[in-house]
Order: C-alpha cells, then sequence, then structure tokens
C-alpha cells in the first residue's frame, strides 16, 4: 500500500471514487481477499511446488474467462496451442512432484487450483475496470479496502499465532510488499490497460522456470534436461500466443 501510494502521489493521481467505481470495486476486493486467502490456505495443505504449478493455472483461466467476457480477446487455435505448450512445460518441471500419489494433499490442491481460477478471473474483472479507472487510482483502493479485511481475517483465525520477526523475514516482507505487491502489481495493471488479459497471462507460465532457475543460482539447485525442455516449451507457447501482435 505504502509503494503504490508513493508512486499514486508523486504521479498526481486524483483517487476520489466516483459512483460507478465504488460499485466496480465492491466485487473486485473480494476476488483479491478470496485469491490471497486461498493461495496460503492451500499452499499450508500442500507441497509448495504442487501449490505453484496448480496456481500457475491461472493464464488458462484468464483466457478462458477473457473469451467469454472480454471484447476482442477470443480464444483462437494458435492461442490454445500455445498455452498447451507452455502449461505442458510447467508441468514438466514439477513432473515429478506431480506424481505422487498422495490423497491427503488433494484438498490443498484444490485449494490452489482455485486461486488460480479466482487470480485470472480478478485480472479480467481489473482489464474490465481499467476502461474507466485509472490503474494507480485502482490499485491505491484495492489495497486500501483489502488491509483491514486481511487484519479481520488474521483476528479471527491466527489469534493463538505466537509471531517471531528476525532480519531475515523482515527482508522477506519488504520484497513482498515493495517488489511483489507494490513494484509488480503496478506495472500488470499498467499492462492489462493497454494489452489484452489472455497475452500478458502466457507470461505467468514463466514464473516457475525463473523459481527453478534461481534456486540453481542462489541455492546452488541442479538443473536437469527437463528444466531445458520446459523452457522451451513455455518461451515456444508465449510467442504462439502474442505472435497476432
Amino acid at each position: 500500500l505504502i509503494t503504490v501510494f508513493i508512486w499514486v502521489f508523486f504521479s498526481r493521481i486524483p483517487l476520489r471514487l466516483a459512483p460507478e467505481e465504488r460499485r466496480g470495486l465492491l466485487l473486485l476486493i473480494p476476488l483479491f481477499v478470496g485469491q490471497i486467502y486461498v493461495l496460503n490456505l492451500g499452499t499450508h495443505l500442500t507441497l509448495a511446488s504442487r501449490a505453484t504449478i496448480f496456481t500457475c493455472s491461472y493464464p488458462l483461466f484468464t483466457a478462458l474467462l477473457a473469451h467469454f467476457t472480454l471484447d476482442g480477446d477470443r480464444l483462437s487455435v494458435s492461442k490454445g496451442i500455445g498455452m498447451a505448450l507452455s502449461f505442458g512445460g510447467v508441468l514438466l518441471v514439477f513432473a515429478e512432484s506431480l506424481a505422487l500419489h498422495e490423497l491427503s494433499y488433494l484438498p490443498g490442491d484444490l485449494l490452489s487450483l482455485g486461486s488460480g481460477f479466482l487470480l485470472g478471473a480478478r485480472h479480467v474483472y481489473a482489464k474490465h475496470l481499467l476502461k474507466d479507472i485509472h490503474p494507480g487510482k485502482l490499485l491505491f483502493w484495492q489495497a486500501t479496502l483489502g488491509v483491514p479485511c486481511f487484519l479481520l481475517l488474521s483476528a479471527a483465525f491466527e489469534q493463538q499465532v505466537h509471531y517471531v520477526f528476525t532480519p531475515e523475514i523482515g527482508v522477506a516482507i519488504l520484497y513482498q510488499g515493495m517488489v511483489v505487491a507494490g513494484f509488480c502489481f503496478i506495472v500488470m495493471t499498467n499492462l492489462l490497460r493497454k494489452y489484452r488479459a489472455s497475452q500478458l497471462g502466457t507470461f505467468g507460465f514463466a514464473t516457475p522456470v525463473f523459481g527453478v532457475l534461481l534456486s540453481n543460482i542462489l541455492l546452488a539447485e541442479p538443473i536437469s534436461a527437463g528444466l531445458l525442455a520446459s523452457m522451451l516449451l513455455v518461451g515456444a507457447g508465449i510467442a504462439i500466443v502474442n505472435r497476432e501482435s
């Protein structure tokens, strides 16, 4: 919220909401809060790698929902092929994890898949709102109205939680807030105003590939032939989806 406010302040973006803009936010806030809550709960109930693969299904939901709700964002045959290639590349990254036949992970898997659906729906609905509302105003009110909801949820479900703060945790929170929910949300929301939701969504398939690459750089984890193949599939899929531009 602080990061977005700094951007809004120096860009001189007006924050007063018109009546129709308030009505639009009534659906966006539940989508935002619900998606983050389901993401955290799903990750808690399954393996991190499994949560990643199911959450990263959101470009598929973005394309499908955009096809039925947004003008000029239809799902063509080439888009379908590109999405299938990219999603196949993501599946390849996590093939070993997905091969685990553990029914105990099923609730977390389903919740993570639900988070992917809600994220896709949020992107499509944000694209719809951005026709009439500035990205800065949208992000500012999404964060401003979302924070009290998270505080209420924490008060309801985390009364017995013991919080411990270390320098590492502080850096992680700053990264999540300033870079992920700040800088990245600003960039994505601005791009959604200019480009098709399905086009941008395809780049989400690259997320797990970057994750595995960073694990090699930062944690010295090995890069397999499967990862290299998955990178080719993801890149080919993104290129096919975006070649119309």
